[in-house]
């Protein structure tokens, strides 16, 4: 798939990546196309599922979300579906990561206290051991990717 992408479908990316809402005539001067050439190269990429939708960020304290976690979750057995059911009702679990090594998935958590986010561990500590990290901060936001993997340049 991505020896499929060319340097201006990689530039696109890197754009649209940047600003989701940027008008197509405008992205389209940003990587030299006509507004037509890119309206076309962006519905290929979302047909062919490497542009899988579009977002706002949000500042999670703005929102009343004070306290974001990494909780790792060792998993025992093999029955995964109540997991997937909590992960669908608990909204305050942002993103969970199936995982190798000791543990088994790790999850994104926001949280508006440490009170907020010791109920969402102990539901959580039902589906097997935790361990918990508090974010201070974030160094480096989700960026994407800017340029295809090293073995395909």
């Amino acid at each position: 798939m991505a020896e499929d992408l060319d340097e201006t479908d990689w530039a696109i990316l890197v754009e649209l990546q940047r600003d989701g809402r940027v008008p197509l005539t405008e992205l389209g001067r940003r990587v030299n196309l006509s507004a037509s050439a890119t309206t076309e190269r962006v519905r290929r990429l979302e047909t062919l599922g490497v542009i899988t939708g579009y977002r706002a960020d949000v500042d999670l304290e703005k929102v009343g979300f004070a306290v974001l976690a990494l909780v790792r979750l060792k998993y025992p057995g093999s029955r995964h579906e109540p997991l997937r059911r909590l992960l669908g009702e608990r909204l305050e679990i942002l993103e969970c990561l199936r995982t190798t090594g000791d543990d088994c998935y790790t999850l994104k958590v926001a949280a508006g206290s440490m009170a907020h986010l010791e109920r969402i561990v102990d539901e959580l500590a039902l589906f097997g051991s935790t361990t918990t990290t508090v974010v201070y901060g974030q160094t480096l936001a989700y960026r994407g990717p800017r340029t295809p993997p090293a073995g395909l340049r």
